[in-house]
């Protein structure tokens, strides 16, 4: 199509005319038919002031808390606590992401708060999410510029209030409020707990649980899950351990998704600590459990089974082991058998009965 007397305005052979023009960067493409010259210069000329002006209020548009989110997450991903963060990140995004970051603030963060509390999260876990927002906004306040050198948050950032934490001990489930809280959950739920109590994997451990960290072990017809250093929470690669129950629930699971050991809906889930949960343990009585104390349910039955404290460790991924011992199979054989003692209700039960007698 041949050029015109202006660049970027294009005429074929029944003069119609188009504009294709790089303009700052930016594209204007339109198509006008058959207009005079004079006419599609004329509309030339508006695209460009229009985009003009575009391009000047993007400039001066304030920025907004996922912007500085995003940004956070970058700079955060080299860290320890880079999954921790990411998670308070996406909590934070469902209710203020939409936000001005200058219009992030007590007021406008009730509403997360309400929330949280209502669905049973604790204290603690709400601050640590505030405290992710504290360091965002003070971020964007001292050190993200815009193109002419200006804070992202022109003024100091607001004080973010924490709410008052009351520490509450943990509440290992007895057999019986076990029984009862998992026949209310939904299936989905009740595999992942019924796992939890008896591998003692964390929340994020047990959503996030995938395929590709399945290690084989030959010699004892049973596989492990390695977990990676970024996705434990000590930082170092941990080794799950099978015993028969968790054994049987993986059997079950295969060829569901082929990535996520546990989906739902084709998904991994952010947290068990879900609307199920919540309703399952308001039914059975047992408002104040957590998803937590589903690992401290299988920390007190491997005391009470007389399991060593070192044993423990290794189990529950404290250990100070190195990865070529947990890797070796007389050592996952050991330590499947003192897993596998939890399952024992009776002796258990006998155990606790005479140590607290």
């Amino acid at each position: 199509m041949p050029s015109t007397r202006t660049p970027g305005i294009t005429a074929d052979a029944h003069s119609h005319r188009t504009i294709n023009k790089e303009y700052r960067g930016e594209r204007i493409f339109l198509r006008l038919g058959p207009v005079a010259q004079e006419d599609a210069e004329r509309r030339l000329l508006a695209e460009i002031d229009r985009l003009e002006l575009e391009i000047e209020r993007r400039r001066h548009a304030r920025p907004l808390f996922s912007d500085c989110a995003k940004r956070f997450l970058l700079e955060s991903k080299h860290k320890r606590s880079a999954t921790d963060i990411a998670w308070h990140v996406r909590v934070l995004l469902r209710y203020v992401g939409d936000l001005e970051v200058r219009k992030v603030h007590d007021e406008t963060l009730q509403p997360l708060v309400e929330a949280r509390l209502a669905g049973g999260v604790s204290a603690t876990t709400v601050n640590r999410t505030l405290e992710v927002a504290r360091a965002i906004l003070h971020r964007a306040a001292r050190a993200y510029r815009d193109e002419d050198g200006l804070p992202w948050l022109e003024i100091a950032p607001p004080l973010i209030t924490m709410l008052r934490e009351s520490p509450r001990l943990p509440h290992p489930l007895t057999w019986e409020e076990q029984d009862a809280l998992f026949r209310r959950l939904p299936d989905h739920l009740g595999h992942m707990a019924l796992f939890a109590v008896n591998t003692g994997l964390r929340d994020a451990n047990l959503c996030g649980l995938q395929w590709s960290w399945e290690l084989p072990i030959p010699e004892l017809a049973r596989s492990v899950f390695v977990i990676p250093a970024e996705a434990f929470k000590s930082r170092r690669p941990h080794v799950a351990v099978l015993n028969d129950a968790a054994w049987s629930i993986v059997q079950t699971q295969r060829g569901k998704h082929p990535q996520w050991v546990f989906p739902f809906r084709g998904r991994c889930l952010d947290g068990m600590n879900n609307n199920g949960w919540q309703r399952a343990r308001r039914k059975a009585g047992l408002p104040d459990v957590r998803v937590d104390d589903l690992r401290h349910t299988f920390a007190t039955r491997l005391r009470a089974a007389g399991v060593a404290e070192e044993d423990r460790c290794a189990l529950l991924g404290h250990a100070v082991r190195t990865m070529s011992e947990l890797y070796a199979s007389a050592d996952v054989g050991r330590l499947m058998a003192l897993a596998n003692r939890v399952l024992d209700r009776v002796e258990i039960r006998t155990i606790l009965r005479v140590a607290s007698g």
